[in-house]
């Protein structure tokens, strides 16, 4: 979804053609770890985020099944004769895969608690075809928008303290019991409110945690179809033994299965399906507590899809700077 290795190939044209570097594309060196930095100056515009594939990954660009110098050059050549064409091919086909998302994504940012239908949302983007390698990344956001707002409506709070018979454990270890848990011998308890945070961006075949509480649970959500190695993945690479799993209603069943198969059932905490995420939304949006909910979690839903996707509306300046849309080259157009 990202194109992330389009991106470097046309910021390397980029920078030799206006001569912002001093690269010569046969000559891999000039360019194979700077282009990590010309793309990763764009992509934090364009997408809010940089690539986190290993180096070893990042560098298959330049395989001979790929882009190897001397395909380079030839680009190269390419782009100087029509001011830039390749690089503005490129940027065409990442304006094209936005303008799709955005028509998605526009359905919530556009919607009022009256009319957002959360089955609607999540097809548009499993039915169209150019969208579903974004469908995890949504899947994610529905679900993070959704607990913190029933989180933050009813006030839940998490204590920690520390044994009243563990004041000599303590007084060992007051230095740690301050830095790690701020707590001392004369706060020897400490409330807070809960959260859930999102860990972060991943690939999509991550096997890593989607989300955390502060409670305990560690979520887990898997749209894509489990197969047993990803099942392995889900618990395996979790270091929790209060595991939520949120998934589509006929994947429950397998997982189940699955993880009755390796054992491991008891560090499951609970399996959400869609269904029920789609009664959640229907109650927070339209029940008794809407007035209370509903502003918050459309809120939280948008601001959460435009923190993704931050082009989903607008091709950022700088693209947009460098006037792609005033070549007219014939075979490239």
């Amino acid at each position: 979804m990202h194109l992330y290795k389009p991106i470097q190939v046309a910021e390397i044209l980029y920078h030799a053609r206006i001569n912002l570097s001093s690269i010569d594309l046969a000559n891999l060196e000039d360019y194979r770890n700077k282009s990590k930095k010309w793309r990763d100056e764009v992509c934090k515009v364009l997408l809010g985020r940089t690539s986190t594939s290993s180096a070893r990954y990042q560098d298959d660009l330049f395989n001979d099944n790929a882009i190897p110098p001397k395909i380079m050059v030839e680009l190269g050549k390419e782009n100087e004769r029509t001011g830039g064409a390749v690089e503005a091919y490129i940027y065409s086909h990442f304006t094209k895969r936005y303008t799709r998302l955005s028509d998605a994504l526009n359905y919530a940012l556009k919607s009022s608690s009256e009319s957002f239908d959360l089955k609607t949302f999540i097809d548009g983007f499993r039915h169209e075809r150019g969208l579903r390698r974004s469908i995890d990344k949504i899947y994610e956001i529905v679900v993070y928008a959704l607990f913190t707002t029933i989180v933050t409506a009813l006030e839940l709070k998490v204590e920690i303290s520390i044994d009243v018979d563990k004041e000599k454990v303590l007084a060992e270890f007051a230095d740690f019991a301050e830095f790690v848990m701020c707590l001392d011998a004369n706060n020897m308890k400490k409330v807070q409110n809960a959260k859930v945070y999102r860990v972060g961006v991943t690939n999509a075949a991550d096997r890593g945690l989607d989300m955390y509480s502060n409670w305990g649970p560690a979520i887990q959500i898997k749209h894509l179809t489990l197969s047993e190695e990803m099942a392995e993945g889900i618990v395996g690479s979790v270091s929790s033994d209060k595991i939520v799993i949120v998934c589509k209603d006929a994947e429950e069943k397998i997982i189940l299965s699955i993880l009755n198969q390796m054992g491991w059932s008891n560090r499951i905490q609970s399996i959400v399906t869609e269904s029920n995420l789609q009664s959640w939304y229907e109650k927070a949006l339209r029940g008794t507590y809407a007035k209370e909910l509903s502003i918050e979690l459309l809120s939280c839903l948008c601001g959460e899809i435009e923190n993704e996707f931050p082009s989903v509306n607008e091709m950022p300046a700088i693209i947009k700077n460098r006037n792609y849309n005033d070549i007219l080259d014939d075979f490239w157009v």
